[in-house]
Formats: C-alpha cells, structure tokens, sequence
C-alpha cells in the first residue's frame, strides 16, 4: 500500500479580467526559473530592426522580437501599405536573421494569419510548423519557422 501524499491547504482560485502587472511577473518569474533549471540561462535579448523616416527620425515600420534559447522570436512586423512590394520587408527580415546568426541562434519562429503575409513568408524560406483553423472565424493564424 503507497503512502498518501502529505495533505495542503488548497489555494483559492480566482478568475479576473486585470491586466495585473503582480501577477504576470510571479508567472514569468515562475516559468523563467523552472525553464532555467532544465536548460540552462536562456540567453534573453530583445531585438529590433526598425524603418525610420529619413528625415523627421520617425518610425514608419520594422520588427520586433527576442533571442532565447538560441532561437529569435519575431513578435511583431509591419510595414505600411506604401512601401511594400520594394524589398524592404525582406531586407528587415535579413537583417534579423544576420543579427539572430551573430547572436548564436539557429533558428527563427513566428506566426501570422491568412489574412496577413502567409506568401511573403514562405518566398523568404520559412515552412509551416503549425495551424489554429478559425482563429478568427473564417481565417487561419500560421506557425512558420526557419533553420539559420
């Protein structure tokens, strides 16, 4: 007969719609030190390439993202209507990928929707690791990564 695991008081749960800064960092906190004891230091750095206008400095476009655990996270990417179809996205995305390489990174992820740049993607080299079908109704969000 195995012995009983020792008895705990149960936790309250609660459900709340707070953007609640506390809250985000003790689950980040959480997540970070566990995810550190398995594989190590994970290496975090933001990194962003970015299109300003030539003469006032202003943003016009550019992505976002971050490296960790050898791989760069593309969390945003936008360029206005105006200056696609003149290779920009693409140099920006190279540009990412070179500074991904120097960072020691191996690969890059994303995601994005039907709706979005699916085809701009995939011209760079990137493959479909992933689908959520209906996600919003009637479109696809898109899983895409590539090895450096």
């Amino acid at each position: 007969m195995s012995e009983a695991p020792p008895r705990i008081e149960v936790p309250r749960i609660e459900i709340t719609g707070a953007d609640d800064p506390a809250i985000r960092a003790a689950l980040v906190e959480g997540i970070r030190a566990y995810n550190e004891s398995q594989v190590g230091d994970p290496e975090i750095g933001p990194l962003s390439v970015v299109l300003r206008d030539p003469e006032s400095g202003a943003v016009l476009g550019g992505l976002t993202g971050k490296t960790n655990k050898k791989w760069l996270f593309i969390e945003l990417f936008h360029l206005p209507e105006s200056l696609r179809q003149h290779r920009l996205g693409a140099k920006l995305l190279a540009l990412a990928e070179d500074e991904a390489r120097r960072r020691g990174c191996i690969g890059v992820w994303l995601d994005t929707y039907s709706f979005q740049a699916p085809g701009f993607y995939e011209k760079q080299g990137y493959r479909v690791f992933g689908s959520i079908p209906d996600h919003p109704p009637g479109h696809q969000r898109f899983f895409y990564l590539k090895r450096l």
